[in-house]
This record gives C-alpha cells, sequence and structure tokens, in this order.
C-alpha cells in the first residue's frame, strides 16, 4: 500500500447553463484503496475543514476526497448564484465521483454536505455505500434557516488573520470547543489574501437563493424514505438545525417509519455542527465507516 498522509490538490470542472466551472478537491490516502470516503462541507465552508478527519481515515486504509462545493474555497464562483441550489451540486458531485474511478463510497456530509448526500443515497442506483449525516436530516424548521440566513452575504475585510479568526469563532461557535490550532486552521482556509487584508473563501451571492429557500420549512422526509444506506447522525446537543424530535424520528425511520433506522450520536456541548476535529467524533465516524455493510 502506497500511504500517503498528506492532501494531494486536483481539479475537476463541473457544468453549469453559463459554461463550465472548476470544482476544487483535496485527496489523501492511498489513491488506489478500496474504501473511498466523499466528504462534503456546509454551506459557506470549504474541504479543509475535514483535515482532521480526513488524515485520521487515511490512516486506516481509506481514500478520502474532500472538495470545495462551486462557489466555495477553491472553486470558482457561478455566472448566476441562482444556480446555488441542489440541481447544481448533485450534478458536480456525480462528476466527481465518476473523476475518482470507482462505484461505490462512503459519504460524510456537514450540514449542506449531508442534505446533498441524502438526496444523492435517495437516487435510484445510488453509488453511496454508508452516509453519515453531521447536525442535518431531512426536516429544517424555517426559525433555524432564517438564523443561518442572517449571517450570510456579508463580505467583511479583515485587517489580518486574527481578526478573521475572531470572526469564525463567533459565526461558528456552534461548532463547539475546539483547540487553538483547530480555530486556527480553520480560519487560514476561511479567508483569502487581497490587498488590504483577508476576505472570506465564499461567494456572498449564494445569500440570495439561501434566503429564498428560508422562507418556509425544509422537509425531506419523502427523500428520506428513499433512502437504503446505512445511516450514522451527529448531533450537537444544542443544535437548532438538527431538532431533537427531527433526530428521534431518523432512528425510527422518519413520520411512516419508510426510511433508514438510523444510528444517532449526540455530543454535549455542541451547537451546529460538531466540527470533527475532536478525538471523540473523528473516532466514532471512523469506525462506524469500517463496519462491513450489511
Amino acid at each position: 500500500m502506497v500511504m500517503d498522509l498528506q492532501p494531494r490538490a486536483g481539479r475537476l470542472l463541473g457544468l453549469n447553463p453559463e459554461g463550465f466551472h472548476r470544482i476544487a478537491y483535496v485527496e489523501w490516502g492511498d489513491a488506489y484503496a478500496e474504501r473511498v470516503v466523499v466528504c462534503v462541507h456546509g454551506l459557506t465552508r470549504q474541504g479543509r475543514d475535514f483535515d482532521f478527519l480526513a488524515h485520521a481515515l487515511a490512516t486506516r486504509g481509506f481514500r478520502v476526497v474532500c472538495p470545495d462545493v462551486a462557489g466555495r474555497g477553491l472553486s470558482d464562483r457561478l455566472p448566476d448564484p441562482k444556480h446555488y441550489a441542489a440541481p447544481q451540486y448533485l450534478a458536480d458531485m456525480t462528476v466527481l465521483i465518476a473523476r475518482l474511478g470507482v462505484e461505490r463510497v462512503d459519504w460524510v456530509g456537514t450540514s449542506m454536505g449531508g442534505l446533498i448526500g441524502l438526496l444523492l443515497a435517495a437516487q435510484p442506483h445510488t453509488p453511496i455505500r454508508r452516509l453519515v449525516l453531521n447536525d442535518i436530516g431531512p426536516f429544517i424548521a424555517k426559525a433555524a434557516l432564517q438564523n443561518i440566513a442572517a449571517y450570510l452575504g456579508a463580505d467583511p475585510l479583515f485587517p489580518d488573520l486574527a481578526a478573521a479568526e475572531a470572526y469564525v469563532r463567533d459565526v461558528h461557535s456552534g461548532f463547539g470547543p475546539l483547540t487553538e490550532e483547530g480555530w486556527r486552521h480553520l480560519a487560514l482556509h476561511s479567508v483569502r489574501a487581497e490587498p488590504g487584508g483577508y476576505r472570506l473563501r465564499y461567494d456572498p451571492a449564494l445569500a440570495g437563493p439561501f434566503r429564498a429557500t428560508a422562507e418556509a420549512d425544509a422537509d425531506l422526509w419523502a427523500a428520506w424514505t428513499k433512502v437504503r444506506a446505512p445511516v450514522l447522525v451527529l448531533r450537537g446537543e444544542l443544535s437548532e438545525v438538527l431538532g431533537a424530535e427531527t433526530a428521534r424520528l431518523m432512528a425510527t425511520g422518519g413520520p411512516d417509519g419508510a426510511g433508514p433506522k438510523a444510528e444517532i450520536v449526540p455530543f454535549s456541548g455542541v451547537g451546529h455542527a460538531p466540527s470533527l476535529m475532536g478525538e471523540d467524533q473523528i473516532g466514532k465516524v471512523a469506525d462506524w465507516l469500517g463496519k462491513e455493510a450489511p
């Protein structure tokens, strides 16, 4: 086995209605490993959020791929913001899986990344083998969506990395108690340098289409009934995005019991969403993914 515990940068082309756009990703571990894990980030985040988890999974023999969804991180911004929506994300992630040259992948998705994984897992002949949903489920209350919408679209200019880190700590306090190294890592990969300071690495224009969806509850229980893969759900006990009642229903198959009966793992002192940086969270994901598929 060729073990590579450093991230390797990659790019591919996705297609939007106005043309092609570049999707950036990082890859960890043996490029020929049998088990492949795709890790997809939250709404304004990027693939380097998973560095701690990806490194740990690579040491266990997994190949791990962490993309930046369009408009985030090192990926291109879309010409028309209205395409910051599920159809584009599903198409781009399908191209990514095709690039990997494998028929089956395990999926770890935080928030938005989990919703993308859920929708892919609900499709006939899905390539998703096992599904980890990090603080997200098939139902999100309007109030929680509007709380997220409140900080979207801001485009602050930070004079230095210390100011950027202070912002990240505030906006993402729900990640829970992180180490100083963890916060610095998130801040470093959350911004890009430009004349006069640093700006966030996401397109503020994605706020428009998101706010339009935040006018009502998000209800994907119909998709949940079509998921056949085993599901692990990580929940911050203080989270408003994944409510306790939604998590309870996910454990019993959904409102009508027709969906998967997910394994629910809560984390105390954490909101939205568990950072997947601590040993307890990483260990739970790694152990669960290491199980044989039914």
